[in-house]
């Protein structure tokens, strides 16, 4: 029997790859890095010292959360464009424990490819490094996993790990969410990481473009304003809380599932959110969506999140001074609906 002499790089791993990859990506995973950090890349399990939190807490409750960036990635990888995905990722992430109240203190990536191409791989990092910095907090961990045979050529999945902190006597669950409470808008900038299927469906399917088509209505091509990045809320809604006497009863991010799922999730069982259509500018990528897929107004507002990314609740006096305050910081908000009696959910008017 004649031996062939198969190699692990035979079977479609390349270790060296792994190895150049990290070596990319290690200046810029370090530039998140706070003096909490303990360890650098490579060790088997990141340590985080958690001596400044027991110092600036009382009873700190950590608030995790996961979370992918969907189909967004085919926008990406038709684009040819890697270094903003990682952007939203981060902004996602962050977004989702912030309806808890909590701030983010620690971020881990998952990247999983049918081939490792140490280019593709920092061009990532530099997305989720910049949201990471932004956000004010370090990755500290990671994992780029090659596998031939589970993603076809050219695809990759992409996934967050967030860790966050809430006072435990701040923690934000809607329970004090009551009849006359004014739900506040606060707008996105654009898709965000929702909605992918039926734009591609929509756009690409059934009307034939390309990402490379120009949109005069858009002033940029469909690409460009598809992988606009999501946008993070956290130090904007932190600052209302933190920095005024405003207190937020409810905060919702707008993801799958749009108005209609996502609102109910920190209403009370007696309470029902009317939202009024009309109330805030709707971004024209969702306008030509409907347009040109002839999209009902349900599936809109089920899908997508409309040009708002983030709904907070306040009593009827804050709601001036916090939009106010949101304006002012460059996130444009609005006045979208109220809280009524009624069974649990949101209707649009």
């Amino acid at each position: 029997m004649v031996n062939i002499g198969i190699t692990y790089k035979d079977s479609g791993v390349d270790v060296e790859a792994g190895n150049e990859s990290v070596r990319r990506i290690k200046r810029h995973v370090q530039s998140t890095f706070n003096k909490s950090v303990l360890t650098g890349l490579g060790t088997f399990g990141a340590l985080y010292d958690l001596g400044e939190i027991v110092k600036n807490y009382k009873n700190p409750v950590l608030v995790q959360s996961i979370d992918g960036v969907g189909t967004k990635l085919m926008i990406a990888n038709a684009m040819g464009m890697h270094t903003t995905i990682g952007i939203d990722m981060v902004a996602h992430s962050c977004n989702d424990i912030l309806c808890q109240g909590a701030k983010p203190i620690t971020f881990l990536d998952y990247i999983a490819t049918e081939k490792v191409r140490p280019e593709h791989i920092e061009d990532i990092l530099k997305g989720i490094a910049e949201g990471c910095r932004e956000a004010g907090m370090p990755v500290i961990g990671g994992e780029i996993a090659e596998m031939p045979g589970v993603y076809v050529s050219g695809e990759y999945d992409l996934v967050g790990s967030v860790t966050g902190v809430v006072e435990k006597d701040k923690i934000i669950i809607g329970d004090k969410i009551k009849k006359g409470d004014i739900l506040i808008g606060i707008a996105s900038s654009g898709l965000h990481t929702n909605g992918y299927s039926l734009a591609r469906k929509v756009l690409f399917t059934h009307k034939g473009y390309t990402v490379k088509t120009h949109i005069d209505e858009l002033g940029m091509t469909l690409g460009e304003a598809l992988l606009k990045p999501h946008r993070n809320y956290s130090k904007i809604i932190h600052s209302l809380m933190d920095g005024s006497k405003i207190e937020i009863k409810g905060i919702a991010h707008i993801t799958g599932g749009g108005f209609i799922d996502n609102i109910p999730r920190i209403l009370p069982d007696n309470c029902t959110a009317v939202i009024k259509k009309g109330s805030w500018e709707i971004l024209p990528i969702f306008k030509i969506i409907q347009r040109e897929g002839n999209v009902p107004d349900e599936d809109m507002f089920r899908t997508l999140n409309m040009g708002i990314g983030l709904v907070i609740v306040v009593s009827g006096k804050d709601v001036e001074s916090a939009i106010i305050h949101l304006n002012k910081n460059g996130f444009k908000s609005w006045e979208i609906g109220v809280i009524e009696e009624g069974e649990k959910g949101a209707k649009i008017i």
